[in-house]
């Protein structure tokens, strides 16, 4: 199942962070420091956390200030949620419920007392008594009908009728037919089975809906404690998790049985590593602990070799495989690809874990740096907990890579994008490099303007604290200013928006095999039309090659006819909407090259519906009508749920007109970038 909303309330300093969407893939949390995020993610994790993850402590986690208010009564923790999540299904579970459930929203809740809860959104409602009362009568004197007559003597037993009365009496018009209710009128059902006619469709019929009510809410908790043995293990991972250089397995293994740990954060890394390896610690010290068999004692001297060989090879393996996913991130470049190999020993009662560098020299890994050290305790974390039991996880991440160069965490960006692929992510972050400029709609901003309000989760990049933003700036400044002088051809366009179609519709067409957008060519938004002149004037001084896409709406004609672009461009460069749109609007801007798209995907996905609007109008820009028609308009809103759309739809899905105007313009592009 894939996890799709969120929301914590009455958790530290989060009184209510509102729901939140939460990506297919990955989905990053940015904000300042104390805003909530860290707290964000561990509320979350107790939606269904590992065995050993430490539970809510109301006196701990519930909001300080307003402790007083459970210690008063006013506040139960029995009856206080502080994480709920909402869940799609996907066909695995599909496969696993019945076939009225497949399209249900799956709802778990985790309260402050540490209480789990689960419902189904979506399954047909319980009816009421009232309801199936006049089928239950109806069906009772049916069955009165079929009662043999009592032998001469004998008591007279109750009709099915007089019985069924006793057993409603409690019942109300309004009382649900709920587990117990329907357990109890099923009982009945089955008792008197056989005094319904089998040659009577209607009763028949009737008896068969009356069993389908009784035994909805149990149907239902089926598939509940199905899905609930699918949920998927939330598994958090902190930069105090390491892996230390050299342990004692002896002590290590006293320690993790008696559960006296005196350093239990590298203990975890070090356990995270044993079972990454198939050993516990007690095994591996015995082992090392064993004594060499008489040379006399063939058997028993086979059977210790093949202990000793099975450690050296299992350790050999996740040495090789850890190895290979660290060099993925830190040596990405082939040429150094054999720079660093990672090897775990195990030396009588020690277990060792050394890098070995280009020269062939084994030194531990404390004496790496501390990003090195990091990047392999995440992998062994991961690998150990996603492995077995945490095979369905969701993969909660604090601050990832705050160590690694920024380089690095850019290659460790895409490390996460990869472990996301099986394993549904969920990140915070202050760095700009492990948010990618076509991630913008992943981002979730996490903001704290007033401890009284508390931490809130926004699914739109908007904020009233200005530094909740600025990873995000810094990543589109990064970006930009690597974009401006990396790539020999660039294509400017007037600002983000403009940005998030062209990529999205080219890619649309690229996977479909209609038009081919050069890849080599780098798209570069400019904020505002106005400062197009000047990405222009720096690309071209560098001698790159430089086109630009204008609206042909006043603010782009303003643009298009300045003589400094017209000079370092020339006209031929200076592309306009207006050259591949096919229609009667005489001033088109970009979306008018989507516009019966962006009509759908607005009703769809944001409940805008313009329709009878745009058709009455068809020489209007789209985006007028959509101000004029929508209070609260956003293009970012408009080009966000397009962007959305297109990862669940083909080129296809577009109209033939607008498939016509985006491959005269992909055309265009590729003729003055060529």
């Amino acid at each position: 199942m894939r996890l799709i909303k969120a929301r914590v309330t009455n958790y530290r300093s989060i009184r209510d962070s509102e729901e939140f969407e939460i990506e297919s893939s990955k989905t990053i949390l940015v904000g300042p420091n104390e805003a909530g995020k860290t707290a964000i993610l561990r509320a979350l994790q107790q939606i269904n956390p590992p065995p050993d993850v430490a539970k809510f402590n109301p006196l701990r986690d519930y909001p300080r200030a307003s402790y007083n208010d459970i210690t008063t009564g006013k506040v139960d923790p029995a009856t206080t949620d502080v994480a709920v999540a909402r869940f799609r299904l996907e066909d695995g579970d599909k496969e696993a419920v019945p076939e009225e459930f497949h399209n249900c929203i799956y709802v778990v809740g985790r309260r402050l007392d540490n209480t789990f809860w689960h419902i189904l959104e979506g399954t047909p409602a319980l009816s009421t008594h009232k309801e199936i009362k006049n089928d239950l009568t109806r069906l009772a004197t049916h069955m009165d009908v079929n009662v043999p007559a009592s032998p001469e003597g004998a008591a007279v037993p109750k009709k099915p009728s007089e019985e069924l009365a006793e057993l409603t009496k409690p019942f109300t018009d309004s009382a649900l037919v709920n587990a117990e209710r329907g357990k109890a009128i099923d009982g009945w059902l089955t008792k008197h089975l056989a005094r319904v006619d089998e040659d009577n469709d209607k009763e028949v019929t009737r008896l068969e809906h009356l069993q389908s009510v009784c035994q909805r809410q149990k149907v239902n908790d089926e598939a509940l404690n199905i899905l609930r043995g699918r949920l998927p293990i939330f598994v958090l991972f902190s930069n105090y998790f390491r892996v230390k250089p050299s342990v004692h397995l002896a002590h290590l293994a006293q320690r993790l049985e008696t559960g006296v740990l005196d350093d239990d954060q590298y203990d975890y890394g070090n356990e995270c590593l044993l079972r990454l390896l198939g050993f516990s610690a007690r095994e591996l010290s015995n082992l090392g602990q064993a004594k060499e068999p008489p040379a006399t004692d063939l058997t028993a001297l086979q059977a210790y070799k093949d202990q000793l060989d099975t450690r050296t090879y299992q350790l050999n393996a996740a040495g090789v495989r850890l190895t290979e996913e660290i060099r993925s991130v830190w040596n990405p470049n082939p040429e150094r690809a054999e720079a660093d190999t990672l090897r775990i020993t195990a030396d009588g009662q020690y277990l060792k874990v050394v890098v070995v560098d280009s020269l062939g020299v084994e030194i531990e890994l404390d004496q790496r740096s501390e990003g090195f050290q990091w990047l392999v305790s995440f992998f062994v974390v991961f690998f150990a907990e996603s492995a077995g039991k945490h095979e369905n996880t969701i993969l909660l991440l604090d601050e990832p890579g705050l160590s690694l160069h920024g380089l690095k965490q850019r290659d460790f960006r895409d490390t996460i994008s990869r472990l996301a692929n099986t394993n549904q992510t969920i990140y915070s972050t202050h760095s700009p490099f492990l948010v990618g400029p076509d991630e913008l709609d992943i981002v979730r901003v996490v903001e704290m303007t007033n401890r009284k309000v508390g931490t809130k989760v926004h699914t739109k990049v908007i904020a009233d604290d200005p530094a909740a933003l600025l990873p995000l700036q810094e990543a589109l400044g990064y970006d930009l200013a690597q974009s401006l002088f990396a790539q020999e051809r660039n294509l400017l366009l007037e600002g983000l928006t403009d940005f998030w179609y062209v990529e999205a519709t080219a890619a649309l067409l690229r996977e479909d095999g209609i038009a081919n957008l050069n890849e080599q060519i780098a798209l570069v938004p400019a904020n505002k039309a106005s400062k197009v002149v000047y990405f222009a004037t720096i690309l071209h001084a560098h001698h790159l090659k430089v086109a630009a896409l204008l609206d042909s709406d006043t603010a782009g004609d303003q643009a298009a006819q300045q003589d400094l672009l017209v000079h370092t461009l020339g006209n031929k460069n200076i592309l306009r909407t207006l050259d591949a749109y096919k229609g009667p609007v005489k001033r088109p801007e970009i979306e008018d090259l989507l516009r019966d798209t962006l009509v759908v995907v607005a009703k769809d996905a944001l409940g805008w519906d313009i329709k009878k609007a745009s058709a009455a109008a068809p020489e209007r820009p789209i985006a007028d009508i959509f101000q004029a028609e929508v209070a609260g308009f956003s293009k970012y809103k408009l080009a966000k749920a397009y962007v959305r759309w297109t990862r669940d739809h083909t080129a296809g899905d577009l109209t033939a007109t607008e498939q016509g105007q985006w491959v005269a313009l992909i055309d265009r592009v590729n003729a003055a970038l060529k």
